[in-house]
């Protein structure tokens, strides 16, 4: 084998980087991530404005909304975008928290890094303090009733006070709906300890027009639908309910055929035919007790004329998803086939009417058998508003779950971290060795939340730091910040400022452990892009890379 003859292992135009620069790259990435969110974090947190390349605009303070809407391109940070999405189908709070912890650790890891030690030894250390953390909440948190309204309140204010709603008298309005919502709905757990809180029983649905203070429970389900003819009534009381997954239409045959017609008279037999059917459709319907038809497909025009005449209220292209929810409110039975159709199989509500809500009709179903699906409906005077409402409206329905679940709370305002951060010193002075530097910096990684918490209300963040250490050593151990008052607090659970220990243990989770995979890695490898079609004569000159090219961009 003669030297000097280069060996191709890599595909050309592919991009490498190795060890501590491989390293390095990634915990840019992902710390400029997190700095991006951190000024969104808590009551005083600023919203981001986000336009998408189609020109739609977003404008939130939702960690997990933000890092989706923002199409990150660098593998690293596309791991923590992955960490909020985590969280929020785990506990669906506390994004903002996870994405900054774990931006917050990576750069205490940078710092261990370039005192020489191995990531594998800062890997060791902060699995061990994740693990104990976890165990240290456990012992600080208060067990509650989750039956308790007043505390219900509390929960909610705290995870919607960050929020465009969180202030004044919608908060108070919206604060009662969720509760109310969460309460009609929950179920006692079988084992008899908790709640089950099945948030797809709660619809939210939203129209624009009046204001967020307009907003209003419906115990029962609404339709953004209006009735299909109007020769149909508009209300009907005592309602019998249809639910139907079959279209009221005649179905076009699978294999294209033709038919030849050489007569008016041919022609007219086959619309009779057509009548006849359609007919006999709505008699099957009429004959079972219904005087409501809520249909997922299609109505034909004729099915609509011989349901009017019947005097029977229908609604078609209706979601599955609704359909459900009806089915689970109504107690009525999705039916595939209306030949199968019997009278056990309707639904009961004490009304169905249709009603015009700004400049549009929806129909309300109300008085349900089973009042275990509720639509909370939100006005408002923009869309922008109205997602942001259904967002933080979504995050507090999750606290209630989380609580509910797991009836345990701890203080907010970055008391449970500073107290994570002190029994955590404490804890690395037992381990010794290298892995006790590793403790000590997820320990002061912890801190960076409170210490952002006092930034964004406009308190010295060293100032608060020192104070909220002072306290915490007194064993004050729900000391925190209220950002609303600008004011360092002894006990926030005083000022009712809690979370569910939920949402805490799975941001500590969820952190540590995207850290700990980003730490190791030692190697990236990055394809080339695939070349768009260039124009005759342009092209790589001798097999080099265009201009621009290189890592992935963040």
């Amino acid at each position: 084998m003669s030297y000097g003859v280069p060996v191709l292992i890599l595909k050309e135009g592919t991009q490498r980087a190795t060890g501590r620069d491989a390293l390095r790259a990634n915990i840019m990435a992902a710390r400029t991530l997190a700095e991006i969110l951190k000024t969104s974090l808590g009551p005083r947190g600023l919203d981001k404005m986000l336009v998408d390349s189609f020109g739609d605009v977003t404008v939130t303070n939702d960690g997990v909304t933000i890092v989706k809407e923002m199409e990150v391109n660098h593998p690293a940070a596309k791991l923590l975008v992955e960490v909020a999405k985590a969280q929020d189908a785990e506990v669906g709070d506390g994004t903002t928290t996870a994405v900054v912890l774990a931006g917050a650790l990576l750069e205490k890891a940078e710092a261990l890094l370039d005192q020489n030690i191995h990531p594998t030894v800062i890997m060791d250390g902060f699995s061990l303090a994740m693990h104990k953390a976890l165990e240290i909440l456990d012992s600080i948190a208060v067990e509650v009733k989750p039956e308790d309204t007043e505390l219900l309140k509390k929960l909610v204010k705290t995870s919607i006070s960050s929020k465009y709603i969180g202030s004044g008298e919608t908060l108070e309005k919206l604060t009662d709906l969720i509760v109310e919502a969460a309460k009609l709905v929950a179920e006692p757990k079988p084992q008899g300890k908790g709640y089950e809180l099945r948030l797809d029983n709660i619809k939210i649905e939203k129209k624009k027009g009046e204001s967020l203070n307009d907003s209003m429970l419906i115990k029962g389900i609404v339709l953004d639908k209006e009735v299909v003819h109007p020769g149909m009534p508009k209300r009907v009381e005592n309602a019998k309910i249809a639910l139907l997954d079959a279209p009221l239409e005649i179905k076009k045959p699978e294999i294209s055929a033709k038919i030849n017609i050489t007569s008016p008279e041919q022609m007219k037999s086959f619309l009779d035919e057509e009548t006849k059917l359609l007919k006999e459709m709505v008699d099957k319907i009429a004959e079972v007790g219904a005087n409501v038809v809520i249909a997922q497909k299609g109505i034909d025009d004729v099915a609509q004329h011989f349901l009017a005449k019947r005097g029977i209220l229908a609604v078609r292209r209706v979601k599955r998803s609704d359909m459900e929810k009806l089915e689970r409110a109504t107690g009525g039975r999705i039916v595939t086939s209306i030949r199968d159709l019997r009278p056990e199989d309707l639904g009961e509500a004490s009304l169905v009417e249709e009603r015009k809500v700004g400049n549009e009709k929806m129909l309300f179903v109300e008085g349900v058998k089973n009042a275990k699906s509720v639509t909370i409906l939100l006005r408002g005077a923009n869309d922008i508003i109205l997602d942001e409402a259904e967002r933080s409206i979504n995050d507090a329905l999750h606290v209630l779950r989380n609580v509910m679940k797991d009836p345990k709370i701890v203080g907010g305002g970055g008391a449970p971290e500073i107290e994570l951060a002190l029994q955590l010193r404490k804890f690395a002075t037992t381990v010794g060795g290298k892995k006790q530097l590793a403790i000590e910096a997820f320990a002061d990684a912890m801190e960076t939340i409170p210490m952002i918490l006092a930034e964004t209300s406009g308190i010295d963040a060293l100032e608060a730091l020192m104070k909220l250490r002072q306290l915490h050593t007194e064993n004050k151990i729900f000391a925190g910040v209220n950002a609303l008052t600008e004011k360092i607090i002894e006990n926030t659970f005083e000022e009712n400022i809690i979370e569910p220990i939920i949402v805490k243990k799975q941001a500590v989770k969820s952190a540590s452990e995207a850290t700990i995979t980003i730490l190791k890695i030692d190697d990236l490898i990055a394809a080339q892009a695939p070349k768009k079609k260039e124009e005759k004569g342009e092209g790589s000159e001798g097999g080099r890379m265009p201009q621009g090219a290189g890592m992935p961009e963040f």
